[in-house]
């Protein structure tokens, strides 16, 4: 894109700037490692930001499982709704807020993915700042049956427990139970669905497809999302997380308090320029960039200046997002930065616009109301507005 400048860090990205919308002015006041806003858009402070409430809103993954039980028409054997390669904070101990149900409940939370991340063979030890690309590919938790157990004696076991289970809706009537038996009912297409598991094997994909996103979990899990979007499921979430207090690889992650240039230099951008370009041109080749929604954000950015470590800490009044593909403007830059790059200049987005647009571009009305616990309408998009000048 004539004028506009792209790290040269990310050569292949660059090439394909006229496929992508810019945000450059995304902000919020709601604390970092605050992770509802990027999810939900709701823009409020938190007192812990390592748990999640059912008492939160909903994710737009989970709006959208929440109107796709409305229609009749659905992907059979799928979920609508995947989360990959783990769940938020795992790599922590912790369990960060924003991709669930929430007050719509468990029944649309996620369907998410395991993994076994570790470093390259001969890595560096991961100490503070040290790049480490992290290897892994997501799979789906107790997808197999046990040895003893045959599917025919499977299907018996399923056919009792249902007969079980319509005489305790009988009994209850409760929505507990209908949440119980979707979840149940999705605990068993993991077991039973070709389809589902289809999208899950790798080893499907031509070995060059693969090496072109990257071969390393984040890499592999983007092209899991590719694979899972082909055959229908509505949303897919991606996240490039951390992992240093469950296995000790990739300290810093995108958290660059320490080593900033370097790691990102070494590490971290050439992983995204890699996998991220191979998604675009992969969803352009296949025919389906233009009904594929695809958005880069987080829940924060960095600070203007650099600290004593050579590192950036973290900043939430002024940061960027990318969105290509389905409703998008190629080549749009919406927003400024002033001249530190540290607060807006001109056109403010608040994460609950963003979430306005993606739920625009999704074919949904981000004006909709969805009932909290107590019943009361909550609008999903927590009074954003459509960035109507990054549409196409």
């Amino acid at each position: 894109m004539p004028g506009l400048q792209v790290c040269e860090h990310l050569p292949q990205v660059a090439k394909l700037m006229h496929k992508v919308a810019v945000i450059r002015s995304l902000n919020h006041k709601a604390g970092c490692h605050n992770t509802l806003p990027c999810y939900t858009g709701y823009e409020v402070p938190v007192a812990d930001n390592t748990i999640t409430k059912e008492t939160y809103p909903p994710s737009m993954g989970s709006v959208c499982s929440y109107l796709q039980a409305r229609d009749p028409v659905r992907s059979a054997g799928l979920p609508d709704y995947v989360y990959l390669p783990c769940y938020l904070g795992w790599g922590q101990a912790i369990r960060r807020a924003g991709p669930y149900g929430g007050f719509l409940g468990k029944l649309h939370d996620p369907l998410t993915t395991e993994c076994d991340p570790k470093k390259p063979e001969g890595a560096p030890d991961p100490l503070p700042g040290t790049p480490c690309t992290v290897l892994g590919t997501p799979r789906l938790a107790s997808s197999t049956l046990p040895q003893d157990i045959t599917l025919d004696r499977f299907n018996n076991r399923h056919s009792l427990l249902g007969q079980f289970d319509q005489q305790q809706r009988l009994i209850e009537g409760s929505h507990a139970v209908d949440s119980y038996g979707k979840l149940k009912s999705q605990a068993y297409d993991i077991l039973t669905s070709s389809k589902l598991k289809e999208a899950f094997d790798l080893s499907q994909e031509d070995a060059k497809v693969v090496e072109r996103y990257g071969g390393h979990l984040f890499g592999n899990s983007t092209l899991m999302a590719r694979r899972l979007v082909e055959r229908g499921v509505r949303f897919v979430n991606v996240t490039w997380d951390l992992f240093w207090d469950r296995v000790k690889v990739d300290y810093d992650a995108w958290d660059t308090h320490t080593r900033n240039f370097d790691v990102l230099k070494n590490n971290k951008l050439p992983g995204f320029d890699q996998t991220f370009s191979a998604l675009l041109e992969d969803l352009d080749a296949r025919g389906l960039l233009d009904e594929t929604l695809i958005c880069v954000m987080s829940e924060m950015g960095r600070t203007p200046k650099i600290n004593g470590n050579a590192g950036r800490d973290h900043w939430t009044f002024c940061y960027g997002a990318l969105m290509a593909g389905g409703g998008i403007k190629g080549g749009a830059v919406y927003g400024e930065s002033d001249s530190q790059a540290a607060y807006v200049k001109d056109k403010p987005v608040s994460t609950s616009d963003l979430c306005s647009t993606i739920y625009h571009c999704l074919g949904i009305d981000p004006g909709y109301r969805v009932p909290d616990f107590a019943g009361r309408p909550v609008e999903i998009s927590h009074g954003g507005r459509v960035i109507e000048e990054i549409l196409a």
